[in-house]
């Protein structure tokens, strides 16, 4: 993961193809166009650069270009905010000493009360890597019981790619799959020295047949809101709006809450997967570990 020039090449290389002349409204200059997009010298004509500035650019071999010229390439491509963080972070200068491994992530105790609160929505807290630090009852009924598995494997990525069981209770697998790669690949940017994360790469590149696909379109995603669809083996299908908040005072540590609306089918059906699988003695739920 630490090849930064290739990766900037790959990922730009990307980001033209994607956008047209047509799209960009540049006129027919009856030259044959041998890859889809646009060319380097039409990036760096819209873009205001010399050809040669925006090929040493793609090549990893200028550093720092000023804000002007990363808010123009931004437009040019039409990158959206996780993009232009992702192509920050490839550009800036590489650290010459490489971090010491990072200590073990922990919840503080007030977000794991506030999981506690959230008892009656699945709520979840994701570390760096989309490692699963902690998670309510509810998360842990309608997802997997990642409390039940070694620590290395409480891994939200790891279980959407690896694990059969995904396939059958993540409606619209492949959606969520893909964004979860596009949040591990925007995470490698920022952490190009993390081993664990270069583990797990590893690991999805060899073992899931879908991962390497998705890992070379160099998509990037931030998570913030949006629709989720499980479907378990007790209650059936089950509809989510979710949101995602960065804790404060931490920011490698996101809450996840996946809200209902009231009176819906989802909403009763939590209510009777929460009074079939409650606990036996009494007392507040858990929040995980």
């Amino acid at each position: 993961m630490d090849d930064r020039g290739g990766e900037l090449a790959d990922f730009l290389r990307t980001r033209r193809a994607r956008v047209s002349p047509d799209d960009a409204g540049l006129p027919e200059d009856g030259r044959a166009r041998r890859v889809p997009g646009l060319r380097r010298d039409e990036v760096a004509r819209l873009a205001g650069v010399s050809t040669e500035y925006y090929t040493r650019i793609e090549q990893g071999r200028a550093h720092n270009p000023s804000p002007e010229v990363l808010d123009a390439l931004a437009r040019t491509l039409r990158l959206d905010p996780a993009e232009r963080e992702y192509l920050m972070d490839l550009l800036a200068r590489p650290t010459p000493v490489r971090r010491a491994p990072a200590s073990p992530q922990r919840v503080r105790p007030g977000l794991r009360l506030m999981l506690q609160t959230l008892g009656h929505v699945p709520a979840f807290i994701l570390g760096r890597r989309t490692d699963v630090l902690a998670s309510n009852r509810l998360a842990r009924e309608v997802i997997t019981d990642f409390d039940a598995l070694p620590v290395p494997r409480r891994n939200l990525a790891r279980y959407y790619l690896l694990e059969p069981e995904a396939r059958e209770r993540v409606g619209d697998w492949e959606r969520i799959a893909a964004e979860t790669v596009a949040i591990l690949r925007l995470e490698a940017g920022r952490s190009p020295h993390d081993r664990q994360l270069a583990d797990l790469v590893g690991e999805l590149t060899v073992k899931s047949p879908e991962f390497s696909v998705w890992w070379n379109d160099h998509r990037v995603l931030r998570r913030t809101h949006g629709a989720k669809h499980y479907r378990h083996p007790l209650v059936g299908e089950l509809h989510f709006s979710y949101e995602s908040f960065q804790a404060p005072g931490d920011a490698d540590q996101t809450l996840c809450v996946y809200n209902v609306e009231p009176g819906s089918g989802t909403a009763e059906a939590l209510r009777l997967l929460t009074s079939w699988t409650a606990p036996q003695t009494s007392g507040a739920p858990d929040a995980g570990a």
